[in-house]
């Protein structure tokens, strides 16, 4: 007997050992709350970067939904070929931002087909194979589905880049590595249909992953340049004449090589508008500690390298290309149920907008709006996801121009600036990975050296104040505490959908100049103060 109850005792044990590890960061402790004040100081003299007014961009892909991933097939029907274009929510989802730049592409573009005129039609696409590069047989686009799409598009005024396979005509050598010419044709036609119906094209990306080491396989930067060169005066050429703006020219959609990068604009300066690198600096989505990967300022610090090379590699090169991150998804392999499409999630997304604008990136896509286990939407029902409402805060707050900010108490308070979008002032990002620090926050600006206090104490005596007293906060937090939610609360207000598919305003709360901001544990506040002008901003 008394075996059996040391057993039992043991049992309990690992069992509470085992949840304890499991659950150590799903909700905030109370047991060791502590507070700490410090200041943010914004240097607003002038501004370290510029992102484009449409900065916040998602991306649609390919995969049917035999994809699958450590035994998990998180994609449904979210594809390209099979979303419900329909979906109220869907609709409305987009137009929330107008607009939201989108980048059509993935993996699985390098087999598309287009099925235009003179191609042939097939009925089936991307038959999972594992024989096959990818792991799946080909795809078509059938230009009646491409139709659909820009209505879409068109209703909810989307700008659109649109990824073009770049294996065509191309054969797989014994290394593993793509060699021949691109052959064109197919997106030739492509290119001059969408052009003859009218459909506005921002840029046309070529190849998604084939850069450097490549994924599935690779093309030299040599014979990049040379297929980018044959896309530029493709485009040059089918737009002269028509009414409709010439897109941009896009590449490589891959993950960043200096070397390889650095050969590539060397050989076409002129031919891309645009250099686009993909981030999944988080591992794979099987990984069992990402979330202490999110939570960790030094692993999120790490992908700050890549930003700053690409940043100097274009400042010394001969290109007037500028930077994108054409694809980020944090987690490769589709993410990580009640992770990546959780709140916990937004730490990491929002802390990648605020570094990528500070080193100068234009526009940032996010995989996916849709699909896998990082859609800023569900898979099943539309109904946005935390990633979704923090996008579209950003979206509306933050501006072009990018301040210099910086913080001199706890690590684990990320900021970021910018001025604020289309208001006067400036926007500060307070994002707070600490779940037991409370971080009362002042903001200051520092102006040629001279640093003025935006904690107003005179003239704040009495109870009145103006509207140039006070700054409009948003506060976000998980539902309940818990860091897997897939709810998140504004202001302490859950946010959901209406019954017809609105999204819901995103109001925030009036807070007076003379009190700090109160950033609590595992929170993020956008804080808009308009009572403030500073050089960058005018």
């Amino acid at each position: 007997m008394c075996e059996i109850m040391r057993a039992l005792v043991l049992l309990f044990f690992v069992c509470f050992w085992l949840y304890d590890v499991t659950h150590k960061h799903n909700s905030i402790s109370v047991a060791s709350q502590s507070t700490e004040e410090d200041t943010v100081f914004v240097n607003g003299t002038a501004a370290i970067g510029s992102i484009d007014d449409d900065f916040v961009c998602a991306t649609m892909d390919w995969w049917p939904p035999e994809k699958c991933d450590y035994g998990t097939c998180s994609w449904g029907n979210a594809s390209l070929l099979n979303v419900d274009l329909g979906n109220d929510i869907l609709l409305n989802a987009i137009k929330a931002f107008s607009p939201l730049k989108f980048r059509l592409g993935g993996t699985l573009q390098d087999k598309v087909i287009y099925q235009t005129e003179d191609s042939p039609k097939h009925h089936t696409s991307f038959v999972k194979d594992s024989s096959q590069l990818f792991g799946f047989s080909d795809g078509y686009l059938p230009m009646p589905r491409w139709d659909e799409l820009n209505i879409l598009f068109k209703n909810a005024g989307a700008v659109v880049i649109f990824g073009l396979n770049a294996l065509q005509g191309r054969t797989i050598d014994s290394h593993g590595a793509a060699v021949g010419d691109w052959n064109a044709s197919n997106a030739e036609s492509f290119i001059r249909y969408t052009v003859n119906k009218g459909y506005t094209i921002h840029g046309w990306e070529l190849g998604n992953e084939l850069c450097g080491s490549g994924v599935g396989t690779r093309v030299t930067a040599d014979q990049y340049a040379s297929d980018i060169n044959s896309l530029h005066n493709k485009v040059q050429d089918i737009y002269s004449g028509s009414e409709l703006a010439k897109p941009l020219v896009l590449a490589p959609g891959g993950f960043f090589d200096s070397s390889w990068f650095s050969d590539f604009v060397d050989k076409a300066p002129q031919s891309v508008q645009v250099l686009t690198h993909h981030i999944y600096n988080l591992g794979p989505g099987s990984a069992p500690d990402l979330v202490d990967k999110i939570l960790d300022p030094s692993v999120l610090d790490g992908i700050s390298k890549t930003f700053s090379d690409l940043q100097m590699l274009l400042k010394n090169s001969k290109t007037s290309a500028v930077a994108w991150v054409g694809e980020s998804g944090g987690a490769y392999n589709s993410g990580h149920n009640l992770v990546t499409n959780a709140f916990v999630f937004s730490f990491w997304y929002l802390d990648q907008l605020g570094m990528a604008a500070s080193y100068d990136t234009k526009t940032y896509c996010r995989q996916t709006l849709i699909g896998g286990n990082y859609g800023l939407l569900d898979i099943q029902t539309f109904q946005p996801n935390p990633d979704y409402y923090s996008a579209l805060l950003w979206h509306r707050l933050m501006g072009n121009n990018v301040l210099s900010t910086s913080f001199s108490g706890t690590k684990k308070l990320r900021t970021y600036s910018h001025c604020s979008k289309k208001t006067q002032g400036i926007t500060v990002l307070l994002i707070n990975l600490d779940g037991n620090t409370t971080v009362q926050v002042d903001v200051s600006t520092e102006n040629g050296g001279s640093r003025s206090t935006l904690n107003l104490e005179q003239g704040l005596k009495d109870s009145k104040t103006t509207k140039n007293d006070v700054r409009e906060e948003y506060h976000l937090t998980a539902k309940d505490g818990d860091l897997h939610s897939r709810v998140m609360l504004l202001n302490g207000k859950e946010l959901t959908v209406d019954s017809a598919g609105k999204i819901p305003s995103l109001e925030p709360v009036i807070v007076g100049m003379s009190d700090p901001t109160s950033v609590a544990p595992f929170s993020i506040v956008f804080v808009h103060i308009p009572n403030i002008t500073v050089p960058a901003c005018k």
